[in-house]
């Protein structure tokens, strides 16, 4: 065959790739897929770990297992997080500026962030439940189920997208948490990083998971009447899954807050 006939033949084949993922209705299917191979990709790759800490070939199996998957689920949040802020504060797909209710807005790229979403709570459930209850008790298995229902919902409908992507710059505490396990079991809890990773997670709890709660709470309002135009399914969504999980947050942060003074307590002594 000459050099034209495979330049010819590559070149459809990127055509081709590009009708597939530019098409609607293949977009959740592809998506999800992608995030749960994403997840198993950054799970694997935590087994750097063993070049990076000495001590990871002591730990235990579970030690292990937990370490890679909290290094899969800071992978998740930092990307979640920085593509949530994008399209609610950066890109004009949600702004006021536009006409039409903010409720029914979705793009291509916003709709198939969701599904790669998906695709990470669906692989950590199933972690959380091969493992139960050693990777999270009750509430992590309520919070998965509820963000997996919402996320799919605003995925396949392309309804609630904005206030499904406010809820998810909640992710962006993720990463602290995280670390603040990785410095307990690596034996660091006395540490100066310790404490200063505490007072972060602190503080980005309260704007993360509070704050901004309350913010997307009077987005909420300020657009009920959009809301009602949604199926009832979703407008069901728009106020039960929020106020679930901002009671969930403020339970959590009862338990950092106490976890803070306490490592600041023992920095005195």
């Amino acid at each position: 065959m000459s050099i034209d006939s495979y330049k010819y033949q590559a070149e459809l084949m990127v055509m081709s790739l590009k009708d597939y993922l530019q098409s609607e209705a293949l977009i959740p299917c592809t998506s999800v897929l992608l995030g749960i191979l994403m997840s198993k990709m950054a799970y694997d790759f935590m087994n750097v770990s063993s070049f990076c800490y000495k001590g990871y070939a002591s730990l235990s199996k579970l030690q292990k297992v937990e370490w890679k998957n909290r290094g899969m689920s800071t992978v998740h949040a930092i990307f979640i997080t920085s593509m949530a802020l994008y399209l609610v504060f950066i890109s004009d797909l949600f702004s006021d500026r536009l006409v039409g209710p903010v409720t029914f807005r979705s793009s291509n790229l916003s709709t198939f962030t969701l599904g790669v979403s998906v695709g990470y709570f669906l692989t950590d459930l199933a972690m959380i439940f091969w493992l139960y209850p050693k990777l999270g008790g009750m509430e992590y298995v309520l919070h998965h189920m509820l963000s997996i229902v919402s996320l799919a919902y605003a995925m396949l409908l392309r309804e609630g997208q904005l206030f499904i992507y406010m809820t998810l710059i909640s992710e962006t505490t993720t990463p602290s948490i995280n670390l603040r396990w990785y410095l307990d079991t690596a034996g660091k809890k006395k540490s100066k990083v310790y404490l200063v990773n505490g007072v972060a997670m602190f503080v980005a709890w309260m704007v993360a998971r509070i704050i901004l709660f309350m913010y997307l709470f009077y987005h909420i309002y300020l657009h009920f009447n959009q809301i009602k135009m949604m199926h009832k399914f979703g407008y069901c969504l728009m106020f039960m899954v929020p106020a679930i999980i901002s009671v969930m947050n403020l339970l959590w942060f009862g338990k950092i807050l106490r976890g803070l003074k306490k490592t600041l307590a023992n920095k005195r002594e």
